[in-house]
Protein backbone atom coordinates (compact mmCIF):
# COMPACT_ATOMS: atom_id res chain seq x y z
CA UNK A 1 0.00 0.00 0.00
CA UNK A 2 2.96 2.62 0.77
CA UNK A 3 4.04 2.60 -2.70
CA UNK A 4 0.33 3.52 -3.91
CA UNK A 5 0.52 6.70 -1.53
CA UNK A 6 2.52 8.50 -4.02
CA UNK A 7 -0.69 9.20 -5.85
CA UNK A 8 -1.42 11.33 -2.97
CA UNK A 9 0.85 13.67 -3.69
CA UNK A 10 -1.46 16.12 -5.18
CA UNK A 11 -3.62 15.89 -2.23
CA UNK A 12 -1.48 16.59 0.27
CA UNK A 13 -3.55 19.47 1.57
CA UNK A 14 -7.08 17.46 1.54
CA UNK A 15 -5.05 14.67 3.09
CA UNK A 16 -4.04 16.48 6.28
CA UNK A 17 -7.57 18.97 6.16
CA UNK A 18 -9.53 16.16 6.60
CA UNK A 19 -7.98 14.27 9.00
CA UNK A 20 -7.36 17.42 11.30
CA UNK A 21 -10.96 18.37 10.69
CA UNK A 22 -12.21 14.78 12.69
CA UNK A 23 -10.15 15.09 14.95
CA UNK A 24 -11.60 18.76 15.79
CA UNK A 25 -14.49 17.03 15.50
CA UNK A 26 -13.62 14.17 18.16
CA UNK A 27 -12.22 16.94 20.68
CA UNK A 28 -15.64 18.44 20.89
CA UNK A 29 -17.38 14.64 21.23
CA UNK A 30 -14.78 14.06 24.25
CA UNK A 31 -15.59 17.35 25.79
CA UNK A 32 -19.91 16.30 25.93
CA UNK A 33 -19.66 13.59 28.72
CA UNK A 34 -18.01 16.45 31.06
CA UNK A 35 -20.61 18.69 30.51
CA UNK A 36 -23.54 15.93 30.96
CA UNK A 37 -21.66 15.37 34.41
CA UNK A 38 -22.15 19.29 35.13
CA UNK A 39 -25.69 19.33 34.21
CA UNK A 40 -26.32 16.26 36.72
CA UNK A 41 -23.96 17.13 39.25
CA UNK A 42 -24.85 20.46 39.61
CA UNK A 43 -27.96 22.00 37.68
CA UNK A 44 -30.01 18.78 38.01
CA UNK A 45 -28.60 18.43 42.02
CA UNK A 46 -28.89 21.37 42.51
CA UNK A 47 -32.67 22.51 40.40
CA UNK A 48 -30.71 25.06 38.74
CA UNK A 49 -32.62 25.32 35.36
CA UNK A 50 -30.72 28.24 34.17
CA UNK A 51 -27.42 26.63 34.38
CA UNK A 52 -29.34 23.85 32.78
CA UNK A 53 -30.32 25.66 29.63
CA UNK A 54 -27.07 27.33 29.81
CA UNK A 55 -25.05 24.22 29.57
CA UNK A 56 -27.74 22.57 27.15
CA UNK A 57 -26.84 25.51 24.42
CA UNK A 58 -23.32 25.36 24.88
CA UNK A 59 -24.24 21.21 24.07
CA UNK A 60 -25.76 22.39 20.82
CA UNK A 61 -23.35 24.81 19.49
CA UNK A 62 -20.74 21.64 20.26
CA UNK A 63 -23.08 19.31 18.21
CA UNK A 64 -23.07 22.13 15.21
CA UNK A 65 -19.46 22.62 15.08
CA UNK A 66 -19.02 18.75 15.38
CA UNK A 67 -20.93 18.41 12.52
CA UNK A 68 -19.14 21.43 10.51
CA UNK A 69 -15.84 19.56 11.14
CA UNK A 70 -17.77 16.61 10.08
CA UNK A 71 -19.12 17.77 6.73
CA UNK A 72 -15.75 19.56 5.33
CA UNK A 73 -13.67 15.74 6.89
CA UNK A 74 -15.85 14.04 4.20
CA UNK A 75 -15.50 16.59 1.80
CA UNK A 76 -11.60 17.18 1.62
CA UNK A 77 -11.16 12.90 2.51
CA UNK A 78 -14.11 11.97 -0.67
CA UNK A 79 -11.47 14.53 -3.14
CA UNK A 80 -8.69 13.72 -1.83
CA UNK A 81 -9.60 9.55 -2.27
CA UNK A 82 -11.46 10.10 -5.90
CA UNK A 83 -8.38 11.74 -6.79
CA UNK A 84 -5.88 9.42 -5.70
CA UNK A 85 -8.22 6.94 -7.58
CA UNK A 86 -8.27 8.94 -10.74
CA UNK A 87 -4.45 9.04 -10.90
CA UNK A 88 -4.19 5.57 -9.82
CA UNK A 89 -6.44 4.58 -12.66
CA UNK A 90 -4.99 6.78 -15.38
CA UNK A 91 -1.38 5.29 -14.34
CA UNK A 92 -2.07 1.80 -14.12
CA UNK A 93 -3.98 2.52 -17.87
CA UNK A 94 -1.02 3.79 -19.25
CA UNK A 95 1.22 0.63 -17.87
CA UNK A 96 -0.65 -2.19 -18.99
CA UNK A 97 -0.89 -0.13 -22.24
CA UNK A 98 2.83 -0.29 -22.38
CA UNK A 99 3.27 -3.92 -21.70
CA UNK A 100 4.37 -6.11 -23.99
CA UNK A 101 2.35 -9.09 -25.99
CA UNK A 102 3.95 -11.66 -23.60
CA UNK A 103 3.47 -9.95 -20.48
CA UNK A 104 -0.49 -9.34 -21.28
CA UNK A 105 -0.34 -12.98 -22.71
CA UNK A 106 0.93 -14.18 -19.06
CA UNK A 107 -1.22 -11.99 -16.79
CA UNK A 108 -4.58 -12.12 -18.44
CA UNK A 109 -6.90 -9.79 -19.82
CA UNK A 110 -9.63 -10.31 -17.46
CA UNK A 111 -7.13 -10.29 -14.50
CA UNK A 112 -5.73 -6.78 -15.96
CA UNK A 113 -9.67 -5.39 -16.20
CA UNK A 114 -10.39 -6.72 -12.69
CA UNK A 115 -7.63 -5.18 -10.85
CA UNK A 116 -7.78 -1.55 -13.23
CA UNK A 117 -11.74 -1.32 -12.17
CA UNK A 118 -12.41 -3.44 -8.86
CA UNK A 119 -8.94 -3.33 -7.18
CA UNK A 120 -8.96 0.27 -7.72
CA UNK A 121 -12.32 1.00 -6.26
CA UNK A 122 -11.58 -0.91 -3.40
CA UNK A 123 -7.93 0.68 -2.92
CA UNK A 124 -9.93 4.01 -3.21
CA UNK A 125 -12.39 3.34 -0.59
CA UNK A 126 -9.58 2.23 1.85
CA UNK A 127 -8.06 5.50 1.32
CA UNK A 128 -11.39 7.40 1.62
CA UNK A 129 -12.19 5.79 4.86
CA UNK A 130 -9.02 6.20 6.58
CA UNK A 131 -8.61 9.78 6.03
CA UNK A 132 -11.78 10.08 8.17
CA UNK A 133 -11.27 7.57 10.68
CA UNK A 134 -7.76 5.95 10.88
CA UNK A 135 -6.95 9.19 13.16
CA UNK A 136 -10.73 9.62 14.96
CA UNK A 137 -11.24 6.18 15.92
CA UNK A 138 -7.76 6.08 18.06
CA UNK A 139 -8.08 9.75 19.35
CA UNK A 140 -11.43 8.92 20.69
CA UNK A 141 -10.10 5.45 22.28
CA UNK A 142 -7.00 6.83 23.60
CA UNK A 143 -8.86 10.22 24.52
CA UNK A 144 -11.90 8.36 26.08
CA UNK A 145 -9.60 6.44 28.14
CA UNK A 146 -7.47 10.16 29.79
CA UNK A 147 -10.25 11.28 30.47
CA UNK A 148 -11.53 8.35 32.12
CA UNK A 149 -8.67 8.76 34.14
CA UNK A 150 -9.03 12.49 35.37
CA UNK A 151 -12.28 11.17 36.61
CA UNK A 152 -11.47 8.57 38.61
CA UNK A 153 -7.90 6.36 38.21
CA UNK A 154 -9.96 3.13 39.79
CA UNK A 155 -12.58 3.34 38.00
CA UNK A 156 -10.86 3.87 34.37
CA UNK A 157 -8.64 0.39 34.93
CA UNK A 158 -12.17 -0.92 33.34
CA UNK A 159 -10.65 0.90 30.20
CA UNK A 160 -7.07 -0.47 30.51
CA UNK A 161 -8.75 -4.29 30.38
CA UNK A 162 -11.03 -3.44 27.55
CA UNK A 163 -9.19 -1.40 25.04
CA UNK A 164 -6.44 -3.69 24.42
CA UNK A 165 -8.35 -6.73 24.66
CA UNK A 166 -10.67 -5.17 21.52
CA UNK A 167 -6.85 -4.10 19.73
CA UNK A 168 -6.68 -7.78 20.24
CA UNK A 169 -9.53 -8.79 18.23
CA UNK A 170 -9.40 -6.34 15.80
CA UNK A 171 -5.93 -7.57 14.93
CA UNK A 172 -6.62 -10.88 15.21
CA UNK A 173 -9.26 -11.03 12.54
CA UNK A 174 -7.56 -8.49 10.10
CA UNK A 175 -4.82 -11.09 10.17
CA UNK A 176 -7.26 -13.84 9.30
CA UNK A 177 -9.11 -11.90 6.35
CA UNK A 178 -6.18 -10.68 4.50
CA UNK A 179 -5.58 -13.54 2.38
CA UNK A 180 -8.82 -14.40 2.05
CA UNK A 181 -9.57 -11.28 0.72
CA UNK A 182 -6.72 -11.42 -1.77
CA UNK A 183 -8.24 -15.49 -2.58
CA UNK A 184 -11.90 -13.30 -2.87
CA UNK A 185 -10.45 -10.92 -5.90
CA UNK A 186 -8.87 -14.19 -7.60
CA UNK A 187 -12.11 -16.20 -8.02
CA UNK A 188 -12.99 -12.50 -9.12
CA UNK A 189 -10.84 -12.91 -11.69
CA UNK A 190 -12.40 -16.46 -12.80
CA UNK A 191 -15.74 -15.28 -12.74
CA UNK A 192 -15.04 -12.66 -14.92
CA UNK A 193 -12.86 -14.62 -17.43
CA UNK A 194 -15.88 -16.74 -17.90
CA UNK A 195 -18.67 -13.82 -18.60
CA UNK A 196 -15.76 -12.23 -20.62
CA UNK A 197 -15.38 -15.69 -22.90
CA UNK A 198 -19.16 -16.41 -22.67
CA UNK A 199 -20.50 -12.78 -24.23
CA UNK A 200 -17.35 -12.91 -26.70
CA UNK A 201 -18.49 -16.31 -28.11
CA UNK A 202 -21.94 -16.40 -27.38
CA UNK A 203 -22.39 -17.03 -31.18
CA UNK A 204 -20.27 -20.07 -31.04
CA UNK A 205 -22.10 -21.46 -27.75
CA UNK A 206 -25.36 -21.49 -29.23
CA UNK A 207 -24.48 -22.49 -32.62
CA UNK A 208 -23.02 -25.69 -30.80
CA UNK A 209 -25.95 -25.43 -27.89
CA UNK A 210 -23.58 -25.66 -25.28
CA UNK A 211 -25.78 -23.17 -22.88
CA UNK A 212 -26.20 -25.87 -20.44
CA UNK A 213 -22.81 -26.50 -19.84
CA UNK A 214 -21.42 -23.07 -19.83
CA UNK A 215 -24.39 -21.66 -17.56
CA UNK A 216 -22.93 -24.87 -15.15
CA UNK A 217 -19.46 -24.05 -15.37
CA UNK A 218 -20.27 -20.32 -14.33
CA UNK A 219 -22.61 -21.43 -11.74
CA UNK A 220 -19.68 -23.57 -10.49
CA UNK A 221 -17.43 -20.83 -10.44
CA UNK A 222 -19.80 -18.10 -9.16
CA UNK A 223 -20.79 -20.33 -6.33
CA UNK A 224 -16.78 -20.81 -5.36
CA UNK A 225 -16.62 -17.14 -5.21
CA UNK A 226 -19.66 -17.54 -2.65
CA UNK A 227 -18.53 -19.61 -0.69
CA UNK A 228 -15.42 -18.19 -0.28
CA UNK A 229 -16.98 -14.76 0.39
CA UNK A 230 -19.12 -16.10 2.51
CA UNK A 231 -16.52 -17.75 4.74
CA UNK A 232 -14.87 -14.33 4.48
CA UNK A 233 -18.07 -12.58 5.61
CA UNK A 234 -18.44 -15.07 8.86
CA UNK A 235 -14.98 -14.30 9.92
CA UNK A 236 -15.58 -10.38 9.41
CA UNK A 237 -19.17 -10.02 10.69
CA UNK A 238 -17.56 -11.37 13.92
CA UNK A 239 -16.06 -8.54 14.74
CA UNK A 240 -19.17 -6.39 15.31
CA UNK A 241 -20.42 -8.61 17.83
CA UNK A 242 -17.29 -9.53 19.79
CA UNK A 243 -16.35 -5.78 20.09
CA UNK A 244 -19.96 -5.11 21.45
CA UNK A 245 -19.67 -7.83 23.48
CA UNK A 246 -16.58 -6.59 25.33
CA UNK A 247 -17.43 -3.52 25.55
CA UNK A 248 -20.71 -4.05 27.64
CA UNK A 249 -19.40 -5.88 29.66
CA UNK A 250 -17.03 -2.54 30.69
CA UNK A 251 -19.66 -0.54 30.57
CA UNK A 252 -21.33 -3.12 33.16
CA UNK A 253 -17.98 -3.18 35.39
CA UNK A 254 -17.95 0.84 34.89
CA UNK A 255 -21.61 1.05 36.12
CA UNK A 256 -20.90 -1.36 39.33
CA UNK A 257 -17.74 0.16 40.49
CA UNK A 258 -19.06 3.37 39.84
CA UNK A 259 -21.64 2.91 42.01
CA UNK A 260 -19.80 1.32 44.79
CA UNK A 261 -17.46 4.83 44.43
CA UNK A 262 -20.54 6.56 45.08
CA UNK A 263 -21.77 4.67 47.65
CA UNK A 264 -19.00 5.35 49.48
CA UNK A 265 -18.41 8.78 48.30
CA UNK A 266 -15.50 9.15 45.95
CA UNK A 267 -17.59 9.49 42.75
CA UNK A 268 -20.69 11.40 41.94
CA UNK A 269 -23.10 10.16 39.59
CA UNK A 270 -22.44 12.70 37.24
CA UNK A 271 -19.52 11.55 36.70
CA UNK A 272 -20.76 7.74 36.56
CA UNK A 273 -22.79 8.46 33.85
CA UNK A 274 -19.85 10.18 31.89
CA UNK A 275 -17.56 7.31 32.46
CA UNK A 276 -20.87 5.09 30.46
CA UNK A 277 -20.45 7.95 27.83
CA UNK A 278 -16.78 7.51 27.22
CA UNK A 279 -17.23 3.81 27.25
CA UNK A 280 -20.26 3.82 24.68
CA UNK A 281 -18.06 6.37 22.62
CA UNK A 282 -15.17 3.91 22.72
CA UNK A 283 -17.40 1.49 21.05
CA UNK A 284 -18.96 3.46 18.62
CA UNK A 285 -15.10 4.65 17.54
CA UNK A 286 -13.98 0.60 17.74
CA UNK A 287 -16.61 0.07 15.74
CA UNK A 288 -15.71 2.91 13.47
CA UNK A 289 -12.29 1.17 13.45
CA UNK A 290 -13.76 -2.27 12.70
CA UNK A 291 -15.47 -1.11 9.93
CA UNK A 292 -12.34 0.81 8.77
CA UNK A 293 -9.94 -2.58 9.01
CA UNK A 294 -12.32 -4.60 7.11
CA UNK A 295 -11.95 -2.59 4.55
CA UNK A 296 -8.71 -1.26 4.96
CA UNK A 297 -8.11 -5.03 4.54
CA UNK A 298 -9.78 -5.45 1.43
CA UNK A 299 -7.78 -2.46 0.27
CA UNK A 300 -4.45 -4.27 0.94
CA UNK A 301 -5.15 -6.92 -0.45
CA UNK A 302 -6.64 -5.20 -3.81
CA UNK A 303 -3.19 -2.89 -3.36
CA UNK A 304 -0.84 -5.55 -3.98
CA UNK A 305 -2.77 -7.25 -6.57
CA UNK A 306 -2.07 -3.51 -7.99
CA UNK A 307 1.37 -3.88 -6.90
CA UNK A 308 1.83 -6.78 -8.80
CA UNK A 309 0.66 -5.64 -12.28
CA UNK A 310 3.32 -2.36 -11.60
CA UNK A 311 6.03 -5.13 -11.21
CA UNK A 312 5.66 -6.69 -14.62
CA UNK A 313 8.10 -4.51 -16.69
CA UNK A 314 7.21 -4.33 -20.04
CA UNK A 315 9.83 -6.60 -21.58
CA UNK A 316 9.72 -4.68 -25.34
CA UNK A 317 11.46 -1.46 -24.38
CA UNK A 318 13.11 1.37 -26.96
CA UNK A 319 16.63 0.58 -28.42
CA UNK A 320 19.30 3.42 -28.30
CA UNK A 321 18.43 4.71 -31.24
CA UNK A 322 19.06 8.35 -31.49
CA UNK A 323 17.79 10.80 -34.05
CA UNK A 324 21.65 11.18 -36.64
CA UNK A 325 21.16 7.48 -36.80
CA UNK A 326 17.94 7.05 -38.18
CA UNK A 327 19.19 9.33 -41.20
CA UNK A 328 21.13 7.40 -43.87
CA UNK A 329 22.62 8.37 -46.97
CA UNK A 330 21.44 5.52 -48.71
CA UNK A 331 18.19 4.08 -49.41
CA UNK A 332 18.37 0.63 -47.88
CA UNK A 333 17.44 -2.03 -50.72
CA UNK A 334 16.00 -4.63 -47.80
CA UNK A 335 13.08 -3.46 -46.63
CA UNK A 336 12.59 -6.86 -44.06
CA UNK A 337 14.57 -9.37 -43.17
CA UNK A 338 15.20 -12.15 -40.25
CA UNK A 339 18.42 -13.88 -39.80
CA UNK A 340 17.91 -17.42 -38.30
CA UNK A 341 15.35 -16.52 -36.09
CA UNK A 342 14.25 -18.95 -33.12
CA UNK A 343 11.21 -17.90 -31.36
CA UNK A 344 9.62 -19.27 -28.26
CA UNK A 345 6.48 -18.04 -26.49
CA UNK A 346 6.58 -17.72 -22.62
CA UNK A 347 6.77 -21.25 -20.95
CA UNK A 348 6.87 -23.12 -23.89
CA UNK A 349 9.08 -25.84 -24.45
CA UNK A 350 8.93 -25.99 -28.08
CA UNK A 351 9.48 -23.62 -30.50
CA UNK A 352 6.82 -21.66 -32.38
CA UNK A 353 9.59 -20.80 -34.67
CA UNK A 354 13.28 -22.33 -35.65
CA UNK A 355 15.82 -20.98 -37.49
CA UNK A 356 13.95 -18.54 -39.72
CA UNK A 357 16.48 -16.62 -42.38
CA UNK A 358 14.88 -14.93 -45.55
CA UNK A 359 14.77 -11.28 -46.91
CA UNK A 360 12.15 -8.85 -48.72
CA UNK A 361 13.23 -5.81 -50.61
CA UNK A 362 11.43 -2.93 -51.12
CA UNK A 363 8.56 -3.09 -52.78
CA UNK A 364 7.90 -6.71 -52.55
CA UNK A 365 4.97 -8.58 -51.90
CA UNK A 366 6.38 -11.77 -49.68
CA UNK A 367 3.33 -14.53 -48.96
CA UNK A 368 3.27 -16.58 -46.43
CA UNK A 369 1.24 -20.04 -46.17
CA UNK A 370 1.48 -22.97 -44.03
CA UNK A 371 -1.07 -25.06 -41.97
CA UNK A 372 -2.54 -24.08 -38.80
CA UNK A 373 -0.68 -23.37 -36.26
CA UNK A 374 2.38 -23.38 -38.34
CA UNK A 375 3.70 -20.09 -36.70
CA UNK A 376 2.63 -17.58 -39.84
CA UNK A 377 1.12 -15.12 -37.40
CA UNK A 378 3.74 -15.49 -34.67
CA UNK A 379 6.49 -14.89 -38.25
CA UNK A 380 4.64 -11.20 -39.08
CA UNK A 381 4.25 -10.38 -35.25
CA UNK A 382 8.31 -10.00 -34.56
CA UNK A 383 8.26 -7.76 -37.75
CA UNK A 384 6.78 -4.79 -35.59
CA UNK A 385 8.67 -6.43 -32.28
CA UNK A 386 5.13 -7.23 -30.63
CA UNK A 387 7.31 -9.93 -29.35
CA UNK A 388 11.19 -10.33 -29.17
CA UNK A 389 13.07 -13.28 -30.50
CA UNK A 390 14.76 -15.68 -28.53
CA UNK A 391 17.58 -16.07 -31.18
CA UNK A 392 18.44 -14.50 -34.19
CA UNK A 393 18.17 -10.91 -35.41
CA UNK A 394 14.96 -8.88 -37.63
CA UNK A 395 15.86 -6.03 -39.60
CA UNK A 396 13.80 -3.37 -40.78
CA UNK A 397 15.59 -1.20 -43.52
CA UNK A 398 18.36 -3.09 -42.55
CA UNK A 399 18.43 -1.91 -38.87
CA UNK A 400 18.00 -4.42 -36.32
CA UNK A 401 14.44 -4.05 -34.86
CA UNK A 402 15.57 -3.54 -31.05
CA UNK A 403 17.88 -0.54 -32.07
CA UNK A 404 14.59 1.09 -33.17
CA UNK A 405 12.49 3.77 -30.58
CA UNK A 406 9.08 0.99 -30.34
CA UNK A 407 7.04 4.54 -31.60
CA UNK A 408 9.55 5.19 -35.17
CA UNK A 409 9.22 1.26 -35.47
CA UNK A 410 5.63 0.92 -35.37
CA UNK A 411 5.20 3.95 -37.28
CA UNK A 412 7.14 2.59 -40.33
CA UNK A 413 4.64 -1.14 -40.04
CA UNK A 414 0.94 -0.70 -40.56
CA UNK A 415 -0.04 -4.13 -39.20
CA UNK A 416 -3.83 -5.61 -40.14
CA UNK A 417 -4.75 -8.57 -37.71
CA UNK A 418 -6.83 -12.04 -38.39
CA UNK A 419 -9.35 -10.55 -36.16
CA UNK A 420 -10.85 -7.39 -37.67
CA UNK A 421 -10.99 -5.04 -34.28
CA UNK A 422 -12.76 -1.59 -34.80
CA UNK A 423 -13.90 0.58 -32.05
CA UNK A 424 -17.11 2.45 -31.33
CA UNK A 425 -17.17 5.56 -33.05
CA UNK A 426 -17.41 7.41 -35.95
CA UNK A 427 -15.50 5.58 -39.22
CA UNK A 428 -13.24 8.59 -39.49
CA UNK A 429 -12.42 7.73 -35.74
CA UNK A 430 -11.58 4.42 -36.67
CA UNK A 431 -9.71 6.00 -39.61
CA UNK A 432 -7.50 8.17 -38.21
CA UNK A 433 -6.47 6.05 -35.49
CA UNK A 434 -3.93 4.83 -38.89
CA UNK A 435 -3.09 8.72 -38.61
CA UNK A 436 -4.35 11.32 -36.78
CA UNK A 437 -3.53 13.93 -39.02
CA UNK A 438 -5.17 12.19 -42.18
CA UNK A 439 -7.07 14.29 -44.45
CA UNK A 440 -11.02 13.00 -45.41
CA UNK A 441 -9.52 12.76 -49.08
CA UNK A 442 -6.59 10.57 -47.74
CA UNK A 443 -9.18 8.21 -46.37
CA UNK A 444 -11.23 8.30 -49.20
CA UNK A 445 -7.86 7.18 -51.18
CA UNK A 446 -7.47 4.84 -48.49
CA UNK A 447 -10.50 3.00 -48.09
CA UNK A 448 -10.74 3.13 -52.31
CA UNK A 449 -7.54 0.72 -52.24
CA UNK A 450 -8.96 -1.37 -49.56
CA UNK A 451 -12.35 -2.05 -51.30
CA UNK A 452 -14.04 -0.01 -48.59
CA UNK A 453 -15.08 3.12 -50.44
CA UNK A 454 -19.00 1.41 -51.19
CA UNK A 455 -19.01 0.89 -47.84
CA UNK A 456 -19.10 4.52 -46.53
CA UNK A 457 -20.75 5.62 -49.36
CA UNK A 458 -24.01 3.60 -49.11
CA UNK A 459 -24.16 4.91 -45.37
CA UNK A 460 -25.89 8.15 -44.21
CA UNK A 461 -23.45 9.83 -42.61
CA UNK A 462 -20.58 8.05 -44.88
CA UNK A 463 -16.98 9.20 -42.86
CA UNK A 464 -19.57 9.93 -39.65
CA UNK A 465 -21.23 7.31 -39.57
CA UNK A 466 -20.99 6.10 -36.11
CA UNK A 467 -20.59 2.06 -35.39
CA UNK A 468 -21.16 0.10 -32.87
CA UNK A 469 -18.83 -1.70 -30.42
CA UNK A 470 -16.14 -3.87 -32.11
CA UNK A 471 -18.19 -2.95 -35.38
CA UNK A 472 -21.36 -4.83 -34.64
CA UNK A 473 -23.01 -3.57 -37.14
CA UNK A 474 -21.34 -4.48 -40.33
CA UNK A 475 -20.99 -8.09 -41.57
CA UNK A 476 -17.18 -9.77 -41.42
CA UNK A 477 -15.88 -8.51 -44.75
CA UNK A 478 -17.21 -4.94 -44.14
CA UNK A 479 -15.11 -4.95 -41.04
CA UNK A 480 -11.96 -6.89 -42.45
CA UNK A 481 -11.77 -3.79 -45.64
CA UNK A 482 -12.40 -0.97 -43.16
CA UNK A 483 -9.28 -2.30 -40.97
CA UNK A 484 -7.24 -2.86 -43.64
CA UNK A 485 -8.31 0.60 -45.00
CA UNK A 486 -7.01 1.90 -41.15
CA UNK A 487 -3.38 0.39 -42.09
CA UNK A 488 -3.32 2.18 -45.32
CA UNK A 489 -4.34 5.78 -44.02
CA UNK A 490 -0.83 5.22 -42.04
CA UNK A 491 0.88 4.82 -45.62
CA UNK A 492 3.52 2.37 -43.81
CA UNK A 493 6.66 1.48 -45.56
CA UNK A 494 5.76 -2.41 -44.43
CA UNK A 495 2.16 -3.50 -45.04
CA UNK A 496 1.65 -6.89 -43.07
CA UNK A 497 -1.99 -8.42 -43.75
CA UNK A 498 -2.66 -11.47 -41.20
CA UNK A 499 -4.85 -13.33 -42.92
CA UNK A 500 -6.97 -10.21 -42.99
CA UNK A 501 -9.18 -10.93 -46.14
CA UNK A 502 -10.60 -14.18 -45.30
CA UNK A 503 -13.91 -13.15 -45.12
CA UNK A 504 -13.83 -11.60 -48.49
CA UNK A 505 -14.93 -13.39 -51.94
CA UNK A 506 -12.24 -14.27 -54.30
CA UNK A 507 -13.06 -11.47 -56.45
CA UNK A 508 -12.75 -8.93 -53.92
CA UNK A 509 -9.61 -10.66 -52.53
CA UNK A 510 -8.12 -10.06 -56.65
CA UNK A 511 -9.47 -6.92 -56.26
CA UNK A 512 -7.46 -6.17 -53.38
CA UNK A 513 -4.26 -7.61 -54.19
CA UNK A 514 -4.11 -5.58 -57.47
CA UNK A 515 -5.47 -2.27 -55.56
CA UNK A 516 -2.60 -2.67 -52.61
CA UNK A 517 -0.05 -3.16 -55.81
CA UNK A 518 -0.88 -0.48 -57.87
CA UNK A 519 -2.06 2.35 -55.24
CA UNK A 520 0.96 2.38 -52.76
CA UNK A 521 4.27 3.43 -53.70
CA UNK A 522 7.08 1.40 -52.82
CA UNK A 523 5.70 -0.42 -50.01
CA UNK A 524 6.54 -3.89 -49.03
CA UNK A 525 3.02 -6.26 -48.71
CA UNK A 526 3.23 -9.08 -46.16
CA UNK A 527 0.64 -11.27 -47.14
CA UNK A 528 -0.59 -14.39 -44.52
CA UNK A 529 -2.93 -16.82 -46.29
CA UNK A 530 -4.84 -19.93 -45.74
CA UNK A 531 -5.63 -19.32 -49.79
CA UNK A 532 -3.48 -20.08 -52.17
CA UNK A 533 -4.48 -17.97 -54.38
CA UNK A 534 -4.01 -14.50 -52.50
CA UNK A 535 -0.06 -14.96 -52.09
CA UNK A 536 0.33 -17.22 -55.76
CA UNK A 537 0.95 -14.28 -57.18
CA UNK A 538 3.95 -12.82 -54.50
CA UNK A 539 7.00 -12.23 -55.54
CA UNK A 540 8.03 -14.51 -52.80
CA UNK A 541 6.59 -16.89 -51.10
CA UNK A 542 7.29 -18.38 -47.53
CA UNK A 543 6.27 -21.55 -46.27
CA UNK A 544 5.83 -22.96 -42.98
CA UNK A 545 5.27 -26.26 -41.33
CA UNK A 546 5.32 -26.31 -37.68
CA UNK A 547 7.78 -23.53 -37.00
CA UNK A 548 10.37 -24.56 -40.10
CA UNK A 549 10.52 -22.69 -43.18
CA UNK A 550 10.14 -25.55 -45.82
CA UNK A 551 10.30 -23.13 -48.58
CA UNK A 552 11.13 -20.25 -49.87
CA UNK A 553 10.47 -18.84 -53.12
CA UNK A 554 8.31 -17.94 -56.56
CA UNK A 555 4.88 -20.12 -56.83
CA UNK A 556 6.36 -21.82 -59.98
CA UNK A 557 9.99 -22.81 -57.39
CA UNK A 558 7.75 -23.68 -55.20
CA UNK A 559 5.34 -26.11 -57.12
CA UNK A 560 8.63 -27.80 -58.34
CA UNK A 561 10.26 -27.91 -55.08
CA UNK A 562 8.14 -27.74 -52.11
CA UNK A 563 6.23 -30.60 -50.90
CA UNK A 564 4.35 -29.26 -48.67
CA UNK A 565 3.49 -25.89 -50.28
CA UNK A 566 2.22 -28.54 -53.87
CA UNK A 567 -0.11 -30.32 -51.08
CA UNK A 568 -1.56 -27.01 -49.95
CA UNK A 569 -2.10 -26.03 -53.83
CA UNK A 570 -3.60 -29.54 -54.69
CA UNK A 571 -6.05 -29.44 -52.00
CA UNK A 572 -7.71 -26.03 -53.04
CA UNK A 573 -7.24 -26.21 -56.99
CA UNK A 574 -7.48 -28.87 -59.58
CA UNK A 575 -3.75 -29.96 -61.20
CA UNK A 576 -5.05 -28.01 -63.94
CA UNK A 577 -6.08 -25.22 -62.47
CA UNK A 578 -2.41 -24.80 -60.78
CA UNK A 579 -0.61 -25.37 -63.97
CA UNK A 580 -2.49 -22.61 -65.76
CA UNK A 581 -1.35 -20.23 -62.75
CA UNK A 582 2.20 -21.41 -63.91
Amino acid sequence: MRKLLIYLKDYKKESIIGPLFKLLEATFELIVPVIMAHIIDIGIKNHDTLYIWKMGAVLVIFGILGLTCSLLAQYFAAKAAVGFGTALRHDLFWHIENLSHAEVDKAGSSTLVVRMTSDVNQVQSGVNLVLRLFLRSPFIVVGALVMAFTINWKAAMVFVVTVPLLAFVIYGIMVITIPLYKKVQRELDEVLLTTRENLTGVRVIRAFRTQKLERETFEHKSDMLMDIQMHVGKISASLNPLTYIIVNAGIIAVIWFGGIQVNVGDMTQGEVIALVNYMTQTLLALVALANLIITFTKALASAGRINEVFAMKPGIVDGNEKESAVQQTEEPKTAVSMEDVTFYYQESKEPALEHISFTAKKGETIGIIGGTGSGKSTLVSLIPRFYDVTEGRVFVNEKDVREYKVENLRSKVGTVPQKAVLFHGTIRDNMKMGREDASDEEIFEALKTAQALEIVENKPGKLDTVLSEGGKNLSGGQRQRLTIARALVRNPEVLILDDSASALDFATDANLRKAIAEDTNNMTVFIVSQRAASIMHADKIIVLDDGQMVGYGTHQELLKQCEVYQEICYSQFSKEEVQDHE
